[in-house]
C-alpha cells in the first residue's frame, strides 16, 4: 500500500493508495510549529482511524509547496514507517514537457495535478485548482505544461475583507440564494462566491482566446465544489487528482 502525502499551505492531504483504488483520503491542518514527532503521531493516528495498519504501507511518497514544514513532516513519517519516501522535484519522471521561464518554481502540487488529468483526459486543458491560492494552468498537446494564472484563493480575499473592514463579519460560504443580496452577510457571500465564479469565467474565456482553441476544463481542491456549479462555462469537477497524480508519478519512477 502506498501512502501519499501532499503538504498545502492549508492542509495537508493524506490518503493511502491500493494499486488504483484510493483506499481513503484525510486532511491534517499544516502548522509550521509542529515538530516531527507530532506529525508522526497525527499520521500515524489518522491511517490507523481509517482501519489501515502501519506495516502494511510499503512505501511513500511526498509533493510540498511549504518548506518550513517539508523537513518535519518526511522525518515523521520516516519515524513511523521506517522507509525514506518519494520527493516530488526535479529529477523525477513525469511525463510533462515544462515550458516556462523557470520550471524549478513550478510548484510540486501543479505537477502533480497535471499528471493525473493528463493520464484520463486530452490535451489542450486548463487545470483549476481551488485552495489558499487559486491557479489556473494550461496544458497543450504533447503534455506541454505552460504556465498559468494564480490570484488569492476564497477564504484568503474573504478573510482579507472582513479584517479591514471594520464592520463587515465572519461569514460561511453556504451558497447563495440570489446574486443581488439583501443584508450583509448575503451581499458578502453573494459577492465572494458569484465574484470568484465570474472571474474563473472571464479567465478561461482570455485564456482560450489566447491560446486560440477551446479547451478541457477541470477543477479540484478545497473549494471547488462550493464554486464550480456557480460558474456558466462548463468545469469537470475532479475530487482526487491529487491522490491520483501522486500515484501515478510514484508508479514512474518506483524504486
Amino acid at each position: 500500500m502506498l501512502l501519499a502525502i501532499d503538504i498545502g499551505n492549508t492542509n495537508l492531504v493524506i490518503g493511502c493508495m491500493e494499486d488504483e483504488r484510493i483506499v481513503f483520503k484525510a486532511r491534517i491542518a499544516t502548522d509550521r510549529t509542529r515538530t516531527s514527532d507530532q506529525y508522526g503521531v497525527e499520521i500515524k493516528n489518522m491511517i490507523e482511524a481509517y482501519g489501515v495498519k502501519v506495516s502494511d504501507i510499503d512505501d511513500c511518497i511526498i509533493s510540498s509547496v511549504v518548506p518550513p514544514v517539508f523537513n518535519s513532516v518526511k522525518t515523521g513519517v520516516i519515524k513511523v514507517i521506517g522507509k525514506q519516501p518519494m520527493v516530488v522535484g526535479p529529477g523525477l519522471k513525469t511525463g510533462l514537457n515544462i515550458h516556462v521561464d523557470v520550471p524549478s518554481q513550478v510548484g510540486s502540487d501543479r505537477i502533480v495535478i497535471a499528471v493525473a488529468a493528463l493520464a484520463e483526459y486530452k490535451a489542450p486543458m486548463l487545470l483549476l485548482d481551488m485552495g489558499t491560492a487559486t491557479t489556473i494552468e494550461v496544458v497543450e498537446p504533447d503534455n506541454v505544461y505552460m504556465g498559468g494564472v494564480i490570484f488569492p484563493g476564497v477564504k484568503v480575499s474573504l478573510e482579507a475583507l472582513t479584517s479591514r473592514a471594520a464592520q463587515l463579519p465572519a461569514i460561511s460560504l453556504d451558497r447563495p440564494k440570489n446574486v443581488i443580496g439583501t443584508n450583509t452577510v448575503d451581499c458578502m457571500r453573494s459577492g465572494t462566491m458569484y465574484g470568484t465564479a465570474a472571474m474563473i469565467d472571464g479567465l478561461i474565456e482570455r485564456m482560450e482566446e489566447e491560446l486560440g482553441h477551446k479547451t478541457t476544463v477541470i477543477a479540484t481542491g478545497g473549494m471547488a465544489q462550493f464554486i464550480i456549479p456557480l460558474c456558466k462555462r462548463e468545469i469537470i469537477l475532479e475530487k482526487e487528482l491529487l491522490l491520483k497524480g501522486l500515484n501515478i508519478i510514484y508508479k514512474k519512477n518506483k524504486r
